[in-house]
């Protein structure tokens, strides 16, 4: 029987060696090496999507792969593709790090410099469990295994642009739709989801942040079930709590959600630390959420560029949502895409102080009117997105949204860079 091998390896000479000793084992098919943890988490859920038959059967590790450390990429392989043996390749052959390997998953080690006896064990021995575990799931009827819920970050340019009232939006649609959805408040430090939507409830994401192992019974404990039908995990009443949330505890809470949820929406604040970056990296979608002025597209396109930097993701892998939308505004939103190097979602959001004050005051942003231009906007993102199920969640709204794109007639305007220019972005 053929045996799968995907490996996912850093830096080039580790993987050329490590792919020509898996060449010569016997019955092993090798696929080109991946080079780092976001390639290795796409690849395998591209394959998952088609089928569980299309993913391989061992995926082997490189303890040099980045930017996720080694045991915490195994974690997350774990987690969403259960169906999978990962093989960790480390210099490190103590017992400490063997058991934090198995801890995290793997279902094997190999030691460095690599061995041929050793290496073809443990990829046999994974390639087994693999098999066993689909033939399992061959029969187990409704049991899944893949890549789970959909995972969406909505990050802001900077403070005050819409972040969370789009966040909670996008959910309430999903939600709406017949989907199970978790809402996550991960702007640790102002975060406030729970006023929001009236909610006073003792437990947040920092509960979570210590525990090595997030349960069904442990993740039910902290969540808090609203009335609207929403999974919520909020942040910390005393900001500085979120401290205590890491990037490993983001990455397991989330890879648990995910696991249980069909959606899970992520309010990233506008402020990053290793907790939200780590949300932005291994979400399916992240949004940039900015208005139409010089300094909130100046602040998105300094984000971008700095998610760039840090390798946490590519500024075209981001889709920035422009709130507070008209026609008649200079800065259209082809130019904040040519300016920031993200792809602008095709729905844009109006500006509706007077419809939002009512409900955000009294805590139920839940209650917004359905005739609300806001709303009806960012339910209409929700489908762009497909956060939603066809047609479920939008027929529920008098109308059908449509999208207010206006077009790059400019007069003369400010650059971003603090002065003027007659045409484009030149020094934006």
């Amino acid at each position: 029987m053929i045996t799968r091998i995907l490996p996912a390896v850093g830096d080039p000479d580790a993987a050329r060696s490590v792919t020509a000793l898996l060449g010569q084992l016997p019955d092993a098919e090798p696929s080109v090496p991946v080079t780092d943890s976001a390639q290795l988490i796409d690849a395998l859920a591209r394959l998952a999507a088609e089928s569980l038959d299309e993913l391989p059967e061992v995926v082997v590790v490189h303890e040099r792969i980045g930017p996720v450390p080694a045991l915490e990429l195994i974690r997350e392989v774990a987690l969403r593709f259960p169906a999978v043996g990962v093989v960790l390749v480390t210099a490190d052959a103590g017992p400490g790090l063997f058991s934090a390997a198995m801890d995290s998953g793997a279902r094997g080690l190999v030691t460095l410099p690599l061995g041929y006896e050793e290496l073809a064990s443990r990829v046999q021995s994974a390639a087994q469990w693999a098999n066993g575990v689909r033939r399992h799931l061959g029969t187990g009827g409704e049991t899944a295994a893949g890549p789970g819920g959909t995972v969406v970050t909505v990050s802001g340019a900077k403070g005050g642009v819409g972040t969370t009232v789009t966040a909670v939006q996008l959910a309430l649609a999903a939600q709406a739709s017949g989907q199970t959805v978790a809402l996550v408040d991960l702007d640790l430090q102002t975060g406030d989801i729970g006023s929001y939507l009236d909610v006073r409830f003792r437990r947040s994401i920092v509960d979570l942040a210590g525990i090595q192992d997030v349960t069904p019974r442990v993740l039910q404990d902290a969540v808090f079930s609203h009335e609207s039908g929403l999974s919520l995990l909020l942040a910390p009443k005393e900001g500085e709590r979120g401290e205590d949330v890491s990037d490993r505890s983001v990455r397991q809470i989330l890879s648990s959600l995910r696991s249980r949820h069909a959606v899970v929406v992520v309010d990233c604040g506008a402020q990053m630390n290793s907790a939200n970056a780590a949300a932005v990296e291994m979400a399916d979608s992240a949004l940039l959420v900015t208005t139409p002025d010089v300094v909130s597209v100046r602040a998105a396109k300094r984000l971008v560029q700095m998610w760039h930097r840090l390798q946490i993701r590519k500024a075209e892998d981001t889709v920035a949502v422009v709130n507070r939308f008209t026609r008649t505004t200079e800065i259209q939103p082809p130019l904040i895409q040519k300016i920031t190097g993200t792809r602008v979602a095709g729905t844009t959001v109006p500006a509706g102080f007077r419809e939002l004050q009512g409900v955000v005051d009294a805590g139920r942003l839940h209650d917004l009117d359905a005739r609300s231009t806001v709303k009806q906007a960012l339910w209409g993102l929700a489908g762009e997105l497909g956060l939603v199920k066809a047609g479920a969640a939008l027929a529920k709204l008098p109308g059908k949204h449509r999208t207010d794109r206006g077009s790059i007639g400019f007069r003369r305007r400010r650059s971003l860079s603090g002065g003027e220019t007659g045409g484009g972005s030149r020094n934006l």
